[in-house]
């Protein structure tokens, strides 16, 4: 998944466990402090984070870049030039003193706004108070502002006009320079929900409900019509009398949401909606606009998840033009990333691509001709970043020198020939700048917490602007090392991270905690700063455990196959995976294979469950966070990705079931959950605890009334403290 300049074909025959210290140097330091559990919970991103140039962004198409110090001062820094101090807080206050005086008031900044945006070299973009302002840097003046209302939720700006489109109360507006807000729809509410980002439960890359076009003429914007979804309680306690909080939550094989793309005309004021047909519980994904804004994309995925359509719609009449292509699998497609358009060619667009096993890209015309393919191999495109000046080269990261790395590349679209810009492992991060002539390359590894270098993309010149220190020199830090295990098919490298105790001995025997996620989207294991480990497990570490995660077959960025194993069937090839790594631990001498613990969250909450339930014995100690216990309670988008229906599977959804095999149940288990769970409803442990109760199993089980799927702020502090003492009373 990482060796250096591996061409990846996955390796056969590989070794059964193979120890990679000596492609990823053991992360270790000397003695010293302990952390405390509130370091170990709420340090890692804020006491401990690495040194790093914060909020750091090109200034327009200009040779400079701008970044935030003490969040009360902008820092900018051109090619050649020292770094100077542009802009402080109180610059921007001065302005806003000077535009306040009519009655529409508003308040200093107490920060500098994190969230700016530049749109051009000289003039960015924030949001405060309700209002969207654009600023000069230079000239210290307001140039522009939109104004919303109090109750906005949802927001997408379009700069250059500017315009601000937002949500109140499932509705959407549009809010105009100087002439006020105009409302483009009027029906949201009682199900119908208007610009909303969370359409189909945000799966198909999904991040937001609406979409500028590329002149700001026309603005596209999801319709959801929930009304024959089933509504779901949800019950909050905080009241003298309980409330009642319904949601609408579609489960598996029952109705789902139908969803309509409307397109606004911001100078008509009008409407219409695109004609994508029947069936009405389609998914609607990928959407983009064509340079010339006449016309929309949309990927039109049928319900089963297995035939993808692209289709192009007239944008002024919503009437369908053609398909350009189409996608099947006899398991799913799962598209992520909308057509990216090119301006020089503006009946060209890359589209992002499993078919071929991995994801890759792909040269279209709009005809729908496939031009070329333009990256292949036994490695995935993780990220595209942007054409060049002319168009000719296109900027991304990926994993060509494996799935524990990410790595700046380039492809030319005539060719179709791959550049390593960087290849020495690791994790890149770029920024693309001055026409894709320098990138600012973000850097870390296992021994290099954060580097910022400046790339010259022509000759490959490099310029380092920061090397972070070490954040934990002052720490008893615990040793991490990189491992490879096969997998229960016999062939497949699985990449895995285990943190040995501070002080190790060898000699001496330890208990072990697993962590583990295992499903679909993540990837626990990376060539990054502390391996991709929270801080809290080299906390446990220290306190005498070791602690082990290992990437089964199904997490992310390996390819299709890897990952769609899991198939009509969740949970099986991972827990087979999982046992693999249990072997592995059971052959190190200093582990004590009568304490092995294992926890996880969400799915890794599943997972934790089902190792204990169908390996009963093997594991004295589990904590379960937020699971999934039965999938036909799980929602219709990912539930049926991954397992089809209810009604087309019942065999896979019986034998994933853990309240099917709570009878199964040995030694000691802690259940969590968030009471006002709308991902995985509380329903799932309950159901769980009662078949517990009626095979006569004892498990605990703990409750945190006011959170949701997990448990954040500072909430999260009891939280870990409360999983950290039940492994120390039934493990150590």
């Amino acid at each position: 998944m990482y060796i250096y300049r591996q061409k990846i074909a996955i390796m056969k025959k590989f070794l059964s466990v193979c120890l990679l210290g000596f492609l990823l140097p053991v992360l270790s330091f000397g003695q010293g402090k302990l952390f405390s559990i509130k370091e170990a919970v709420q340090g890692q991103g804020s006491t401990f984070a690495p040194t790093t140039y914060s909020f750091l962004q090109w200034r327009g198409n200009s040779d400079s870049y701008t970044w935030i110090t003490d969040y009360k001062e902008m820092k900018m820094r051109g090619i050649g030039t020292a770094e100077q101090s542009l802009l402080k807080t109180d610059d921007i206050n001065s302005a806003l003193k000077q535009r306040n005086t009519g009655a529409d008031q508003v308040e200093d900044l107490a920060y500098f706004p994190l969230g700016y945006q530049w749109i051009s070299d000289s003039v960015f973009y924030f949001v405060h108070d309700r209002h969207v302002f654009f600023y000069n840097a230079f000239s210290r003046k307001i140039t522009g502002e939109a104004l919303m209302q109090k109750e906005m939720e949802h927001m997408e700006i379009f700069p250059q006009r500017p315009l601000a489109a937002y949500t109140v109360s499932d509705n959407i507006y549009v809010s105009y320079p100087g002439s006020g807000a105009r409302q483009v729809t009027t029906d949201g509410g009682n199900g119908i929900v208007n610009g909303s980002d969370y359409v189909h439960r945000q799966e198909f890359g999904i991040h937001k409900g609406m979409f500028w076009s590329p002149k700001g003429n026309y603005l596209a914007f999801y319709r959801k019509d929930e009304r024959d979804v089933t509504t779901y309680p949800l019950v909050n306690t905080g009241e003298r009398i309980a409330a009642l909080n319904n949601i609408k939550y579609p489960m598996a094989g029952m109705t789902s949401e139908e969803v309509t793309l409307g397109i606004y005309n911001v100078s008509a004021g009008s409407t219409v909606f695109l004609k994508t047909g029947e069936p009405k519980d389609q998914y609607l994904t990928a959407i983009s606009w064509d340079p010339s804004e006449k016309y929309v994309y949309v990927g039109i995925l049928n319900r089963g998840q297995d035939h993808l359509k692209m289709n192009q719609y007239d944008a002024v009449t919503g009437a369908f033009v053609r398909t350009l292509f189409e996608e099947q699998d006899s398991r799913y497609v799962e598209p992520e990333n909308p057509p990216l358009f090119m301006e020089t060619k503006p009946d060209q667009f890359i589209w992002q691509s499993e078919r071929d096993g991995y994801n890759h890209l792909y040269l279209y015309r709009t005809d729908g001709a496939l031009l070329r393919q333009l990256t292949s191999g036994n490695w995935i495109v993780t990220e595209v970043l942007g054409f060049d000046a002319k168009e000719e080269n296109l900027f991304f990261t990926g994993t060509p020198t494996g799935a524990m790395n990410r790595e700046i590349c380039s492809v030319n679209l005539k060719s179709g020939k791959t550049k390593y810009i960087t290849d020495q492992g690791g994790t890149h991060r770029a920024l693309p700048g001055i026409g894709g002539a320098y990138l600012l390359d973000l850097y870390s590894s296992t021994t290099v917490p954060n580097e910022i270098r400046l790339l010259n993309v022509r000759n490959g010149k490099t310029e380092q602007l920061l090397k972070a220190p070490n954040p934990y020199t002052a720490y008893n830090m615990p040793q991490v090392e990189m491992v490879t295990v096969t997998a229960a098919d016999g062939e497949t490298p699985l990449y895995g991270r285990i943190i040995r105790p501070a002080g190790f001995d060898a000699t001496k025997k330890y208990p072990v905690i697993i962590y583990v996620y295992g499903g679909p989207h993540a990837q626990l294991v990376s060539n990054t700063w502390l391996g991709g480990a929270r801080l809290w497990e080299y906390y446990m570490a220290q306190k005498g455990y070791i602690m082990f995660t290992l990437d089964n077959r199904g997490s992310a960025n390996r390819g299709m196959e890897f990952e769609s194993v899991v198939h009509r069937q969740l949970g099986q090839q991972e827990m087979a995976d999982q046992m693999k790594g249990v072997e592995y631990l059971k052959s190190l001498p200093y582990v004590d294979a009568s304490r092995i613990g294992v926890h996880g969250w969400s799915f890794g909450g599943f997972m934790t469950i089902s190792l204990l339930l169908n390996h009963p014995g093997v594991f004295k100690t589990g904590v379960a966070g937020g699971p999934v216990c039965d999938w036909k309670w799980y929602e219709v988008m990912y539930g049926e990705r991954y397992m089809d229906t209810p009604q087309e599977n019942p065999a896979g959804y019986d034998q994933t079931s853990v309240v099917n095999k709570a009878g199964q149940l040995k030694g000691k288990l802690l259940v969590i959950h968030g009471a006002q769970d709308n991902v995985v409803v509380m329903q799932h442990s309950m159901e769980f605890i009662k078949a517990c109760i009626k095979a006569e199993r004892q498990v605990d089980y703990f409750l945190y009334p006011d959170h949701e799927h997990n448990v954040y702020g500072k909430d999260r502090i009891h939280l870990m403290e409360k999983i950290t003492e039940y492994f120390d009373l039934h493990l150590k």
